[in-house]
């Protein structure tokens, strides 16, 4: 049966007019309900049922809308108290956008959100809030009253057909439920796909809202990441434009000249971007007998992307370039991040100059920063590099770029060797791709004095940096790592002792101790134990404007300054030292509250790219094993809980599950302390470091995940004991512990 429209109601003394209700209920600093308009208007009792009919009248003809509460608004406005849900938040700017909108034809409204703080007032993008609104100039402000809880989850998963029904697999390792998809909008078996999920406990429910393709196909590991992570991976229009225009910019002429050095970039030869570039020779000042003069040339990030920029508020929202090993999501656009920003051979670029004087023990002993034209003399990879100054290969520069940059390394690398930083051997894992995105190999990816000359001249610039900030007394973004707590020595201590390594807790703890330990264990068998156990120990680095130094490096001053094209971290510092050295245009010296919210901002953002990159690099590894589904492999134990191990294929990587269950009949006892399951019949040990023979019985590309059994298979499937059974039979005992960890990510070669 059609619905009737509603007859409009006749005109009644005293009423107001239409356009008299819609200027009071966008007036208004309260909720306007139907007894709020009567109020105002002095409404009798005959007056306000014709009131109601007047405001379903306004409704039906699309003039206003109901809010929850019964509160009404002009139609294509906001309520004064609504649900609002955030859609982007920096930790600086928090933006919203309303839960219900059924205005066709009137786009959504972004409203800006100011944000409470304090313990619990963090929004993050997906929290939905209620919040007062009003309008503020041309735009809209949001009160936050209360937050709400999360509404329908968004969940990444692939479509699963079973039994004649379809279900959402997730895609996360550690999923165990598949709800049942009620609506598949197109989706077919296989399909990699975004869905809501409602429901609770067993009864869950997805609705499939973006259909991704296929989650095998090369180049979907990444992309898988970047949609769980939600990371921005598309550059708008408008911003597009805005890196073409600013990268037009000419490089202006109060720039030092530095086009006739020699200058170069050592890259890795896959490098898609290059911050860097390098140049050194000997000091002729006799003041610094047997010294260097060196040259640090960094892109000037600054000069292009300025403060308050669309550039500069999407750089500020990413805050750092996350790479994969098929592509990069730049924290700028390509304009920027791979041609005008990037030093490449003989091509004008604008750089910010790090000049330093080092001296014969490698101690800087002064620096200055200009901004400088430099046109290098070439791109050179970390292995060409290495052969030319090893005489495997010839190379045009190496008398007259390479040699000099070497020969002042020794100096560093002393200064370097006096103060003792950490030191841990955990190489890389590195995916080779061929041409369509398959994998070709997964390997440790090499580590060379190369790697090692460049990562002490960014660490030198980079302390220059910090120090030249704080003799100006600006504000520093400070990389910062603090020592280790005392809960976590403890646990090592004990861990230790399990080995019959002493470790005093009473001692002033600094990197150096823990080198000690590592190499007194140096020839045993579980030297490769020790160093996973140190590297867990230590504190995870962050980014603030309050000094506490580098532990991990024993520097008392450290910040990012290196690489401005893909951390925004280095561009704050530039625009720091721009503007305390008045060296030009796009200089900022931020408030301290602004520091902080920005230091706390990008370390979140820099986490949440290290867990996309590990899990792309887990999938990656994932579908180069599922060839070899069924084989036994070399293998080493990574963890240790009460319900089993966790072990990684030897040079390759990935980690997967031995159930504690699926070791036999025989019981096993958990040893928190040394890490290790141990046999109560055998003796049997599976301890962490350890290096034994596994059976890879499933490798799932989609999540990452692999599942090992012991060869023999004993224990596989094997269903609950009787009361009061004990296990009669166990494992084999495990192959000899020996060598080093292939899966631990290393921390970079420009800290």
């Amino acid at each position: 049966m059609a619905k009737q429209k509603s007859a409009k109601s006749k005109p009644v003394p005293g009423l107001p007019t239409r356009q008299q209700i819609i200027d009071f209920i966008t007036s208004s600093e309260q909720p306007a309900g139907k007894r709020e308009i009567a109020r105002a208007f002095g409404l009798s009792a005959q007056e306000k049922i014709a009131l109601k009919a007047l405001l379903k009248d306004m409704s039906d003809e699309g003039l206003i809308d109901v809010a929850p509460g019964r509160a009404f608004h002009k139609m294509g406005g906001v309520p004064k108290v609504t649900v609002l849900r955030i859609v982007e938040a920096d930790g600086d700017t928090v933006w919203a956008v309303p839960e219900r909108w059924e205005a066709e034809g009137i786009p959504v409204p972004r409203l800006r959100v100011r944000e409470k703080r304090g313990p619990g007032g963090a929004l993050g993008v997906g929290d939905r809030i209620l919040a007062r609104t009003e309008e503020a100039g041309k735009g809209l402000i949001a009160h936050p009253m209360k937050k709400l809880a999360k509404g329908d989850a968004a969940v990444l998963g692939v479509v699963h057909e079973e039994g004649g029904r379809l279900y959402l697999q997730g895609l996360d390792k550690k999923e165990r439920t598949s709800p049942v998809i009620s609506d598949r909008n197109g989706a077919e078996p296989g399909d990699l796909v975004m869905a809501e999920v409602t429901g609770k406990g067993p009864r869950l429910f997805a609705k499939v809202t973006e259909i991704l393709g296929d989650p095998f196909a090369p180049r979907s590991f990444s992309l898988i990441a970047i949609h769980k992570h939600e990371i921005p991976h598309i550059f708008s229009e408008e911003l597009l434009a805005e890196a073409e225009r600013v990268a037009k910019q000419p490089l202006g002429e109060e720039r030092e000249d530095l086009r006739d050095l020699p200058i170069v970039a050592i890259d890795p030869a896959d490098a898609r971007d290059h911050d860097d570039a390098v140049w050194a020779t000997p000091d002729d000042d006799p003041a610094n007998r047997g010294g260097w003069k060196a040259i640090v040339a960094i892109a000037d990030v600054s000069f292009y992307v300025r403060p308050g920029s669309l550039l500069d508020r999407e750089a500020r929202k990413r805050g750092n370039s996350v790479y994969f090993p098929d592509r990069v999501v730049p924290m700028l656009p390509e304009v920027l991040s791979a041609d005008v920003c990037s030093l490449k051979e003989g091509v004008e670029r604008a750089a910010l100059a790090c000049h330093m004087r080092i001296g014969a023990d490698g101690e800087i002993k002064d620096w200055r920063f200009s901004r400088a034209v430099v046109k290098l003399a070439a791109n050179i990879a970390y292995e060409d590099a290495q052969a030319a100054i090893d005489g495997a290969e010839d190379h045009p520069l190496t008398e007259t770029a390479l040699r000099p940059l070497w020969d002042c390394w020794v100096a560093l690398n002393k200064a370097r060797a006096k103060r003792e930083p950490l030191d841990l051997d955990l190489p890389e894992r590195r995916i080779v791709l061929d041409e369509k995105g398959r994998i070709l190999s997964v390997a440790p990816r090499e580590r060379l004095d190369a790697h090692k000359l460049i990562e002490d001249y960014m660490i030198a610039a980079n302390v220059a940096a910090a120090k030249a900030l704080e003799k100006k007394k600006a504000p520093v973004m400070y990389r910062i790592h603090e020592p280790p707590s005392r809960e976590k020595l403890v646990a090592l201590k004990e861990y230790l002792k399990t080995l019959d390594v002493e470790f005093a807790l009473g001692q002033v703890i600094r990197p150096k101790t823990f080198n000690h330990v590592i190499a007194r264990t140096k020839e045993a068998d579980y030297h490769a134990e020790v160093m996973t156990q140190v590297l867990r120990t230590q504190t995870q680095a962050y980014y603030g404007p309050q000094n506490a130094g580098h532990f991990g490096l024993a520097l008392g001053s450290y910040a990012h300054f290196t690489s401005p094209i893909r951390r925004y971290a280095d561009l704050v510092v530039h625009r720091a030292l721009t503007e305390a050295f008045k060296l030009g245009p796009g200089g900022e010296l931020p408030a301290d509250k602004d520091m902080e919210r920005t230091g706390e901002l990008i370390s979140k953002l820099e986490r949440r790219a290290m867990e996309a990159e590990r899990d792309t690099i887990d999938r990656y590894v994932a579908a180069y094993l599922a060839a070899h589904v069924g084989e036994v492999l070399d293998a080493r134990i990574t963890g240790v809980q009460s319900f089993g191990f966790f072990a990684t294929v030897d040079g390759i990587g990935g980690d997967g599950l031995v159930p504690a269950r699926d070791l036999g009949r025989e019981y096993f006892r958990y040893d928190e302390a040394g890490q290790r399951l141990v046999g109560e019949d055998t003796g049997a040990e599976f301890a962490l470091g350890q290096r034994l023979q596994l059976k890879l019985v499933e490798a799932n590309p989609v999540s990452g995940a692999l599942r090992f059994e012991l060869p023999d298979g004993k224990g596989s499937g094997s269903g609950p004991r009787p009361d009061g059974e004990r296990r009669k039979s166990g494992p084999p005992r495990p192959l000899k512990r020996r060598g080093r960890p292939a899966n631990i990510k290393h921390q970079g070669r420009k800290r």
